[in-house]
């Protein structure tokens, strides 16, 4: 049996393909070694599906946020392998999930736009370029947590329209102490920053939510895409919450900067499984 990961910083989409190629599917929580130990992330898997599964999978095709470094691929093998002592176990970037999703054998621009963001460039079998991935603090502009972070700066230094701030009150009774506690006290900051999202996108028929998401994707490209080289005569595809739910201000961004957007996809993990499913 094999199993099949796709996993950002908020959540993971798992696919289990079985002997008989019969597949299952299920979703839980992200997991980045860079915000997380390979204990945490091991303890954290015992608490989803995967403990029931560990006599049977004999293989792992693990990509993840924040798996580049060698290091960090490191940890999370402990972590799966915590659970799976018996199979065999392969780590990679999420970035090569959605070049392979998105691009498949043909040259592009792979980029994700979740809680975070990344980016590559894909000469149709590997990654020849990417751009730094400074983490939600530095970076992961276009991201999640980037516009929500800049929404929760306003909200604190009332720089918003005050039918937005109060709509934010009623919803999540926001005061500045309750936003700070999240941000510099609880676990998974970047996640809450994230959450703000779905809000701000309900309410994008309003300028200044609208202008959240188009100037972030404008600061994305600006960042990451417009230093490939030839990025203009390049396909750009996506993948991510953020990017899909929104593709519409996307879309608008990317053409005002003169970017050929291809795909726009939620998630990568049926493009996987159909690429693992290949290759059995």
């Amino acid at each position: 049996m094999i199993l099949i990961a796709d996993s950002g910083s908020s959540k993971t989409d798992w696919r289990v393909i079985d002997r008989d190629g019969q597949i299952s599917q299920y979703r839980g929580v992200g997991f980045n070694p860079y915000y997380m130990t390979a204990e945490e992330m091991s303890i954290q898997m015992r608490h989803d599906f995967l403990v029931n599964l560990q006599e049977e999978i004999e293989v792992i095709f693990y990509y993840g946020a924040g798996c580049a470094a060698p290091e960090r691929k490191q940890e999370v093998a402990e972590a799966l392998r915590s659970i799976f002592s018996r199979a065999e176990i392969h780590v990679d970037h999420d970035l090569a999930a959605a070049a392979h999703a998105t691009c498949g054998h043909s040259p592009g621009i792979a980029c994700i736009l979740g809680t975070g963001s990344n980016s590559c460039d894909y000469d149709g079998e590997r990654i020849t370029a990417t751009r730094p991935a400074a983490g939600y603090i530095l970076g992961d502009e276009g991201g999640g947590c980037y516009i929500g972070r800049k929404f929760l700066q306003d909200f604190i230094h009332e720089e918003m329209p005050s039918k937005i701030r109060e709509a934010a009150i009623e919803r999540f009774h926001l005061t500045q102490h309750i936003i700070q506690d999240h941000v510099y006290r609880q676990p998974y900051p970047s996640r809450y920053m994230a959450s703000f999202c779905r809000f701000i996108s309900e309410n994008k028929s309003d300028p200044y939510c609208y202008g959240l998401f188009y100037n972030s994707f404008k600061d994305f490209f600006a960042k990451h895409v417009c230093k490939y080289t030839h990025y203009r005569e390049k396909p750009v595809s996506f993948v991510g919450s953020i990017a899909y739910y929104n593709s519409d201000i996307l879309r608008k961004a990317a053409l005002d900067t003169g970017i050929q957007v291809n795909l726009i996809i939620e998630s990568p993990i049926a493009g996987l499984t159909l690429y693992h499913q290949q290759k059995l």
